[in-house]
């Protein structure tokens, strides 16, 4: 369902450990805003909801909630390193239409 390119995988684990409360997971989520309806998010948590799907992809254990599954099908995370910065980058092949500065997005 979602993949996570061995790069992002291993900053995940690095920022993973520095947290106080030792998160065991990654959140995957989208949520409504932005210009073109929703934007993306991620958080660490310290277990599922009961109404999240549980996933382990490249030693990282995922979650996704029920309303975001439909939206990252088949997405894939990534950190990218560039002279403009450096973070965590979401391709997402569901992606129908973004806005002009890239911070949302909608899917059909």
């Amino acid at each position: 369902m979602i993949t996570v390119t061995p790069k992002a995988a291993e900053k995940i684990k690095e920022f993973m450990k520095e947290e106080a409360d030792s998160p065991q997971y990654l959140r995957v989520y989208v949520q409504g805003g932005g210009c073109s309806g929703l934007s993306y998010g991620m958080g660490f948590e310290k277990a599922p909801e009961e109404d999240d799907l549980v996933m382990e992809e490249t030693g990282i254990k995922l979650l996704v909630d029920s309303y975001s599954v439909d939206h990252l099908k088949g997405a894939n995370v990534d950190y990218i390193e560039s002279l403009m910065g450096s973070g965590f980058k979401i391709n997402n092949p569901n992606v129908t239409k973004s806005c002009s500065c890239g911070s949302s997005f909608s899917t059909e």
